[in-house]
């Protein structure tokens, strides 16, 4: 008599959890369809002005999308602020040269502000990196710093020459001390799956 009671019972909550589970799914899908054009005009504005006209916009778009899945009120446990996950400190550093970048917490200005500051780390990279590399490091210095990856390039260069890549960086990581690194390259491997689908047609 139990089992009989029990066989209906176990298949209604099969179906319930069926049910739960498609609901995320249903609703990721619907978020991403929402998502899929967001910012577009602030992402190509401000990286046609801080990179030149030929440089792919998207790959900010996808460093949003790994930053804060472009929730223009995120924040971090450290502080970090909006679309591109900026600090206060940073963000007030970029409007002492740039006052007309109003409030951190307005997503035209704090895009801006990130991709101004990912100009000034590609500048940094620039005569020591490779242009196919340099995105790589660009973004790994926006999230570890960039004295922290200048560590692991020197480490890596003590292993492999003077010719360093980001693969040589993966490599020694575990060897840089007071790095987070699984953070980083976790970080950088997500800024490229993302760029990857947002040059899928849609």
């Amino acid at each position: 008599m139990r089992l009989r009671l029990l066989v209906p019972a176990l298949t209604l909550l099969a179906s319930a959890l069926a049910a739960q589970g498609a609901a995320p799914s249903a609703t990721a899908r619907r978020l991403a369809e929402r998502n899929a054009g967001r910012y577009d005009d602030t992402f190509k504005r401000y990286s046609k002005r801080y990179f030149g006209a030929n440089f792919d916009w998207r790959y900010f778009k996808a460093q949003g999308m790994a930053e804060s899945g472009l929730d223009p009120t995120a924040r971090s446990w450290v502080g970090a602020r909006g679309v591109m996950q900026l600090m206060p400190s940073t963000f007030q550093l970029i409007q002492t040269r740039r006052p007309e970048f109003q409030s951190i917490d307005d997503p035209e200005w704090n895009i801006a502000a990130g991709i101004m500051h990912d100009r000034y780390l590609w500048k940094l990279w620039t005569s020591s990196i490779t242009e196919p590399e340099r995105p790589a490091f660009m973004f790994g210095s926006y999230n570890a710093g960039e004295g922290t990856i200048a560590r692991a390039r020197s480490a890596a260069r003590a292993q492999s020459g003077d010719s360093v890549s980001w693969s040589h960086i993966e490599l020694v990581a575990p060897t840089v001390p007071r790095w987070r690194y699984r953070e980083t390259l976790g970080y950088v491997r997500k800024i490229e799956g993302n760029y990857s689908t947002l040059r899928r047609p849609r």
